[in-house]
C-alpha cells in the first residue's frame, strides 16, 4: 500500500461505503461518496450522491458537517471523495467551488472523473485556489475505478455498460434435454443475481426467455444493510414482431420497455412503452438505452441473445455461475453456435474475479476487444 493510501485508506474505504448506497440509483451520474476528516484524522462527516439532479456528495458531506457544527466548520479539514469533484455546472453547481468556499485545505481524490469536461479541471481548480489535492493509488484507486466502470464505459463507447449473466452445470449446460432449468443453481446464487439486479439501471431478456421462464425480474431475494431501500432494474424485453402476450409476468408492473423492429405492431398495454430498433441492432440498442439515461445493463439471456450480445462486442463483464453438476451433451448449451473454427477464433476473456457462492463458483470475465 502507498504512503498516500496508509494516511487516508479507512476515510477513502469509508467513502466507498457511502458511494455504494448510490449503485444503480444516480445513472446517469456515478456513484460517487465522500467523507470530511477533522485535523486528528476523525471522520466528522459523510455524504454520497442519491441520484440525478440532487447534490453531489461532497455537497451533503458539507451540509451534514455545517448542520451540526455551524458555518466555518469545514475550514482547515479534509474532504476524501471517491471520483474528483466535477468543476462545471450541469444539473447542479460544481463541487469545486463548494470545497472552495468552504475553506478546506485538502482534497483526496479516488480516481480522476473520465467525463473529458471534467477530467482534471476540478482538481486543476482546487490547486488554484490553494487547496492541497492528493490522488489515490493502487488497490484503492482501483476500487474507486471500479465502482464508476459503467459511466466510464458510457463516457468512452457511447453506450451503456452491459453485463452478460448465465448459470450452468459444470459442463456449461442452461437446462436438460426436456427444458428443465429451475434451478440448476443454488440459493446464493441467486441471491447475488438480486442484488446484482438492484445495481443495474435496466435488465434484458429476450422473447424466448419470457416464453421459457416468464420471469419477473424483480428484486427479491436480496436485502440491502446499508439502510437503501431495495428498487427493481427497468424491464427491456426484445421481441421482434411484438408478438409477446401481455400476460407475461415481465409486463407487471407497468414501465417496461419494449424493443422490437420498426415494422411491428405492439399490442396497446398500459404502462407499456415501445422502442422501435432497426434489425435489434445490439450495438444500436445499447446507445438508445444510454441515451435514455441508461448506463449499466443486466443481460440475462438464453443461447441465442448470449452468443448474439457476445458477438456484438458489446459485453463489458460476464458474470459465469457454475453449479456442481452435470448435464451432458444432450442438454442445453448456454451459449448457441459462434462458428468457431479455430481456438485462435473463439471469443478470450481476462479473468478478473473468482469467488464460492454457496457452492457453486462465480467467474467474472472482462472479453478482450475483437483482433478483427
Amino acid at each position: 500500500m502507498s504512503a498516500v493510501e496508509d494516511t487516508w485508506a479507512h476515510a477513502l474505504r469509508t467513502a466507498l461505503g457511502e458511494a455504494s448506497k448510490g449503485i444503480g440509483r444516480t445513472s446517469p451520474n456515478p456513484p460517487v461518496g465522500c467523507v470530511i476528516v477533522d485535523t486528528d484524522g476523525v471522520i466528522v462527516a459523510v455524504g454520497h450522491h442519491e441520484a440525478a439532479g440532487r447534490p453531489h456528495a461532497e455537497v451533503n458531506a458539507l451540509d451534514a458537517l455545517l448542520a451540526e457544527r455551524g458555518p466555518g466548520a469545514a475550514r482547515g479539514l479534509t474532504a476524501v471523495v471517491t471520483l474528483e469533484p466535477c468543476a462545471h455546472t450541469g444539473r447542479t453547481p460544481p463541487c469545486s467551488e463548494r470545497l472552495i468556499r468552504e475553506g478546506v485545505a485538502r482534497v483526496v481524490v479516488g480516481t480522476l472523473d473520465p467525463n473529458p469536461r471534467v477530467c482534471g479541471r476540478g482538481c486543476a481548480s482546487l490547486q488554484a485556489a490553494g487547496i492541497e489535492v492528493i490522488c489515490a493509488g493502487g488497490e484503492l484507486a482501483r476500487a474507486c475505478g471500479a465502482l464508476i466502470a459503467p459511466f466510464a464505459a458510457t463516457m468512452k463507447d457511447d453506450r451503456a455498460f452491459v453485463v452478460l449473466k448465465t448459470a450452468t452445470s459444470l459442463d456449461g449446460r442452461v437446462a436438460t434435454r426436456t427444458g428443465a432449468s429451475r434451478f440448476i443453481t443454488g440459493a446464493a446464487s441467486r441471491s447475488l443475481v438480486h442484488a446484482l439486479r438492484d445495481a443495474v439501471d435496466a435488465v434484458v431478456v429476450g422473447r424466448s426467455t419470457v416464453i421459457a421462464d416468464d420471469p419477473a425480474l424483480t428484486v427479491r431475494d436480496h436485502r440491502r444493510h446499508d439502510g437503501v431501500a431495495i428498487r427493481d432494474p427497468r424491464r427491456v424485453i426484445l421481441d421482434r414482431l411484438a408478438h409477446l402476450p401481455v400476460t407475461a409476468r415481465v409486463f407487471d408492473p407497468p414501465g417496461a420497455w419494449l424493443v422490437h423492429e420498426p415494422t411491428a405492431t405492439p399490442k396497446p398495454m398500459a404502462g407499456i412503452e415501445s422502442m422501435a430498433v432497426p434489425g435489434l441492432d445490439l450495438a444500436d440498442l445499447c446507445r438508445v438505452l444510454k441515451g435514455r439515461g441508461i448506463s449499466s445493463v443486466l443481460v440475462e439471456a438464453g443461447p441465442r441473445l448470449a452468443a448474439a450480445f457476445l458477438q456484438a462486442g458489446v459485453v463489458d463483464e460476464l458474470w459465469w455461475f457454475h453449479a456442481p453438476i452435470i448435464i451432458g451433451a444432450d442438454g442445453v448449451a448456454a451459449v448457441a453456435s459462434l462458428g468457431v473454427d479455430a481456438l485462435s477464433s473463439s471469443l478470450h476473456g481476462d479473468v478478473i474475479h473468482r469467488a464460492a457462492s454457496g457452492d457453486d463458483t462465480l467467474t467474472i470475465v472482462r472479453p478482450q476487444p475483437s483482433a478483427g
